[in-house]
Order: C-alpha cells, then structure tokens, then sequence
C-alpha cells in the first residue's frame, strides 16, 4: 500500500477519488443528452455499476501486468518467488476496489429516493469473476510483457477500446442482431450484465451466459498459472 499509494492518506484517497469523478462525468454528460438512462431512473446508478464491474477487471489487470517487472529487486532474495508479488498485489487490488465499490455505490444507493433492492449474489458472483478472469490476463502479460515488448505495445492498443465496447455505457440487449452476437463474445460484457442484476431487478439480462463466462474466466486463469509457472526461471533471472 506504502509503495503504490504513498505513506500519505491522501494517496489511497486518489483511488476512491479517481472512480467517483469519473462516473460523475458521464453522469453530467448523459444527463444533459438523454431524459433518462437505459436502466432505472438513475443516471449515476447506471453508469457507477457499469463503471465499478468493469474497473474490477481493468484496475486489476493494469496493476497486476507489471508485478515481476516492477519488483525484480525483491527477486533476489531466495524466499521471495515470482508468484508472491502476484499474490500480494492481487489481494491488494481485490481489497481496494471492493472497498471503492463499496462506498461510491453505497453512497449512491443511499441518497436515491427509490428503495433499491440488492441481489447480493449477482454482485458478487461478477465482482469475482472480474477479478479472477483479470488475474488470469494479467499472469500471461507479466510473462509476455518481459519477453516480447512489441506484444505489451499490441496489447494496450487492442485492451484500449474495451471500455467503450463492454456495455457501461449501454445495454448489450438494446443492439440489434447480428451485432450483439458478436458484442457478446467480449466476457466483460456478460460481468457487467451481472453486476447490473444485482442492483435492477427488473433487468432480464437478455443474452447473458454465466457458463460461458466462467468457462472463459477459469481457461484463462489457468492458462495464466500454466505460462506463470513454466516461466518461473526467466521471471526470476531477466
């Protein structure tokens, strides 16, 4: 926590801070161009539950891609293995952003004037597979990232445009077909669906296959742990 957010409070407040501006931002954007968004009656609900699902999966893997890179010194002592600068900042991330997605969500919940009825399994149920799905993308990137940098380049260019693609800003539903098949082939979109059960229960979720995201999420956790592993000596060494 010291080194990535400072010994100051302030620090780890940036990361409460830098979710809750954003979604104040579209909010205002939305607001003024739409009479009312595509979920509830809430503009902030809507973007803060497709913001907060998404950023469990973008915060983690951003954080997570330069964990051996960034603490190869830690490396040099014999009890510290490449997989435990993984770890420590998986749970780290994990703890951070349920923690922002606790208050931001919470705070918003509370100042509505509609009662909303919580579906605690469906959060949760995305919330984890987010996670775990981000910690699988970020185990292959560590490895890669060290071993071909062109890749690192091609990945933030292709990982880029996903935040615009994954349905906060939009209902994966509402798009005609063919093209919302192919939107739904983007897992990302299935954990925002999710989530957004969780807090709309009025919401169908058409299109949403929860085997077919843990099917996705478990594959590439394991092929991250596979790539991590057989590439433990050149994590440690280059």
């Amino acid at each position: 926590m010291a080194t990535r957010f400072g010994s100051k409070p302030g620090g780890y407040v940036w990361a409460l801070l830098d979710p809750a501006a954003h979604i104040l931002l579209m909010t205002m954007i939305f607001r003024a161009i739409a009479r009312a968004p595509a979920l509830g009656t809430s503009f902030a609900l809507f973007f803060a539950t497709g913001y907060i699902a998404f950023q469990f999966y973008q915060a983690m893997t951003s954080y997570l891609n330069s964990a051996v890179r960034a603490n190869k010194a830690l490396l040099s002592y014999p009890n510290v293995a490449p997989i435990d600068t993984v770890v420590a900042r998986f749970i780290l991330q994990v703890l951070t952003t349920t923690l922002v997605a606790v208050i931001v969500l919470g705070t918003i919940v509370a100042t509505m004037r509609v009662e909303t009825n919580l579906h605690w399994p469906a959060i949760l149920e995305a919330g984890a597979m987010a996670c775990l799905f981000g910690l699988g993308v970020a185990m292959i990137n560590a490895v890669l990232f060290l071993r071909y940098p062109l890749y690192e380049q091609v990945f933030n260019i292709v990982n880029r445009p996903l935040f615009l693609i994954s349905g906060v800003f939009f209902l994966p539903d509402s798009i005609p077909a063919p093209y919302r098949e192919l939107v739904l082939i983007n897992p990302l979109v299935h954990i925002i669906m999710s989530f957004r059960q969780g807090f709309y229960p009025e919401y169908r979720a058409i299109g949403l296959d929860m085997t077919y995201l843990y099917g996705i999420a478990f594959l590439t956790l394991f092929a991250g742990m596979l790539v991590f592993t057989l590439s433990r000596k050149t994590l440690r060494n280059e």
